[in-house]
């Protein structure tokens, strides 16, 4: 046989293979549009491997086997997918596990935030709610959370992400760990300042006090003065502070322009880090399951099971609805060695049908499935 006549006869047998699928999903829509359907569960575990399991077992030869197994493996997941649209179709009323709100409560609020008075957690919060609104800073990110738990803040502002450093693994796992939500992020752009007292400049400075990430970022700025001593501190407002109380015309600090505000020093040179697109990403938690209306980035936590495969047909229910994707993170779960729980986040809001199909299919699919919260961007 000719590769001509070999490629015509493919070409029949995907032709059959089309009329086929096409009849399958019609038997699909039957019965998600039947009667009983609503009480029918799209996804079958024990159906679902019995068929699949006399599948490979039918074939003599394993990796012809494996295929076929995973053809209909994907034929199967693609009408579990039409049965959750249609499903939701038939809903009469919207059932969302978050309220819709017009807006963000800005009136009578008390937000934390963790960091010294001048840091970029104090400009991301001064950024999103106002200079006058009403906050307090705690020491650690767990505290930030907590506070906002028990009701002693109604919202906190949290680093998650640095466009140079990457993310912040602490504030993901605390996202598993408590019922908190997300309700809106802050992009702060990161320039780093160099600010002394007023009598100093740039030929009496010995001493470079900063974060010892900030350091870094600004070694090239710092390698035009390899006399400068650079010493490392818990973060870059308390290194202002420090030379804010000490007045010694031999010490500087790195840090934002809010902290030489803040602490009355004078700034010596600005954005001295060599990274101009350098860019801190915040979010904004709260206790509350809440959505405003024009929400446009879901964030979800979800856990598949510990086999091949598993989050390949996780993320096949996003593709599937044609919801753009924008970031996965993994992270360790605790006591069970070498599982990870991702952390997801795409385009949507949750009234969206491609959403709520999404989100259906991943319940069922997922061995756990948390909404982080649905915010605007």
């Amino acid at each position: 046989m000719d590769i001509k006549e070999a490629r015509r006869q493919i070409d029949e047998i995907d032709a059959r293979i089309i009329e086929l699928y096409n009849r399958r999903m019609e038997k699909v829509e039957e019965i998600a549009s039947s009667q009983d359907g609503g009480s029918i569960r799209p996804l079958d575990q024990q159906r679902a491997r019995a068929k699949l399991s006399l599948l490979r077992n039918s074939s003599p030869d394993t990796i012809i086997g494996r295929g076929a197994e995973e053809i209909l493996e994907q034929i199967m997941a693609l009408g579990r997918k039409r049965q959750y649209q249609l499903m939701a179709e038939r809903e009469t009323r919207i059932r969302l596990p978050f309220t819709e709100v017009e807006s963000l409560a800005r009136d009578n609020l008390r937000v934390v935030y963790q960091g010294d008075r001048g840091s970029y957690s104090d400009m991301a919060m001064r950024t999103f709610f106002g200079d006058d609104v009403d906050n307090f800073n705690v020491e650690t990110f767990r505290d930030a959370m907590i506070a906002i738990e028990e009701g002693a803040a109604d919202y906190a502002v949290l680093p998650i992400e640095n466009s140079t450093a990457g993310v912040v693994s602490q504030i993901y796992d605390m996202l598993a760990e408590f019922e908190n939500y997300i309700v809106g992020e802050q992009i702060i752009r990161v320039e780093h300042c160099l600010m002394a007292c007023d009598e100093a400049n740039e030929n009496t400075i010995e001493r470079v006090y900063s974060h010892a990430q900030s350091l870094m970022q600004c070694e090239r700025f710092l390698a035009g003065f390899p006399h400068w001593e650079q010493i490392s501190m818990q973060n870059n407002a308390f290194a202002a502070m420090k030379i804010a109380k000490e007045q010694d015309v031999t010490q500087a600090a790195i840090a934002g322009e809010l902290a030489a505000q803040l602490y009355g020093l004078k700034i010596l040179k600005k954005g001295i880090n060599h990274d101009e697109n350098n860019s801190t990403r915040f979010i904004i938690v709260t206790n509350q399951k809440v959505f405003v209306k024009n929400a446009n980035r879901i964030s979800i936590c979800m856990e598949g099971a510990h086999e091949s495969g598993s989050l390949y047909h996780l993320l096949s229910h996003i593709i599937y609805n044609g919801l753009n994707m924008t970031k996965i993170e993994s992270r360790p779960i605790e006591e069970r060695s070498w599982e990870y729980r991702f952390f997801i986040d795409f385009d949507g809001n949750l009234r969206d049908p491609g959403v709520r199909n999404a989100l259906r299919g991943l319940r069922d699919d997922a061995r756990f499935l948390r909404v982080l919260g649905n915010y605007r961007v």
